[in-house]
Formats: structure tokens, C-alpha cells, sequence
């Protein structure tokens, strides 16, 4: 299993990734059909909502504009997350030189459960927020590719740049301090 996906899942991928190559256009349509939604989980978490589909079209484009040089080492799926997260530190550099301040609605969790069940929800989800603001960037994007994507601590590493005993570290150390957090509130 690479990815935490059955093999079958990255041998389609090489193939598409040839495909394109070769100019089938609707290889990329596939290749972006398989891998936007996972990437847009991953982007949500260190971008504002509102950027997420600019963000992944960004690392599609870039994907698919340097297709030439992806080699394999990795599989696309890593590659493509590596791309993404590159975007992400990126603009939250630009950010940071010009801030501005995105706050979640009332009306962004959508639930079939009663009014306490929303409020319990609603502060779990705020109390879990505020968790994840006091975790390193690393750490947020560590917890968000084990947890959110189910990727493992081998292609966590490829994807951040690091080793698998680095990733495991921030793992460990994210959930920590995300347990220390959620029991001082």
C-alpha cells in the first residue's frame, strides 16, 4: 500500500500521469478528479476557506506545467501534495505582510441533529480551532495528512520534506499539545 491506498490506486496514476504525457487531455481531468477533493481537505487547513479551489487549481496547474519533471520517486499523489503545501506556505508569507482576518459562520457546519446537539458541536468545533491555531505549521500539516488523508509517516516525510522519524515527532507532539489545549478550555 503506498499512500495508505491500495497499490492498484498509484499504478493508475502512473498511468494517467503517461497518458498526459503522451496528450491525452482527459487523463488530467481523471488525475483531478481523484485528487482534488483530498488536496482541498489538506489545503483547508492552513488557508482561508474562500482560497481553497484557487489553491488547488494553483497545484494542479503547476502539477501539469511540470510534468516533465515529475520522475516517479515519489508517487503523483505525494508530489501533487508537495506542490500544494508549497502554495500554502507561500501565501501565508504574503499573509503575513498583509494580514486580514477570516472568521468561521455561524452556518458552516451542516448537521441532522437537534439545536444541542449543534451547540455541542459548534463548541467542540471552536474548541478544536483554537487547539490547532497553537500547533506549528509543521504540526498542522503532520496532523492533517495522518489524520485528515491517512497518509503514512513514510509519504508524510516525502510530502514535507523530512524524515519518517521527523513526522512521527511532529505527529506525537501535535497530539500533545491538541489533547493539553482541549483539556485546559
Amino acid at each position: 500500500m503506498a499512500d495508505g491506498r491500495p497499490d492498484g490506486d498509484a499504478a493508475t496514476d502512473v498511468a494517467l500521469v503517461a497518458r498526459w504525457k503522451a496528450g491525452d487531455e482527459r487523463a488530467a481531468t481523471e488525475l483531478v478528479a481523484r485528487h482534488a477533493p483530498a488536496l482541498a481537505r489538506f489545503i483547508a487547513g492552513g488557508t482561508a476557506r474562500e482560497d481553497v479551489d484557487e489553491v488547488v487549481q494553483d497545484a494542479f496547474v503547476r502539477a501539469f506545467s511540470a510534468i516533465g519533471s515529475f520522475r516517479g520517486e515519489s508517487s503523483f499523489r505525494t508530489w501533487l501534495f508537495s506542490i500544494a503545501r508549497r502554495l500554502v506556505l507561500d501565501r501565508g508569507r504574503a499573509a503575513r505582510r498583509n494580514p486580514a482576518h477570516v472568521a468561521l459562520g455561524e452556518g458552516d457546519a451542516a448537521t441532522d441533529f437537534g439545536a444541542l446537539d449543534g451547540l455541542i458541536a459548534s463548541e467542540t468545533h471552536g474548541r478544536l480551532e483554537a487547539a490547532l491555531r497553537h500547533l506549528t505549521r509543521t504540526q498542522r500539516d503532520v496532523f492533517s495528512l495522518r489524520v485528515g488523508e491517512g497518509m503514512s509517516y513514510k509519504e508524510i516525510a516525502r510530502v514535507l520534506g523530512t524524515t519518517e522519524g521527523a513526522a512521527r515527532v511532529h505527529y506525537h507532539n501535535a497530539m500533545r499539545a491538541l489533547k493539553e489545549q482541549v483539556d485546559d478550555e
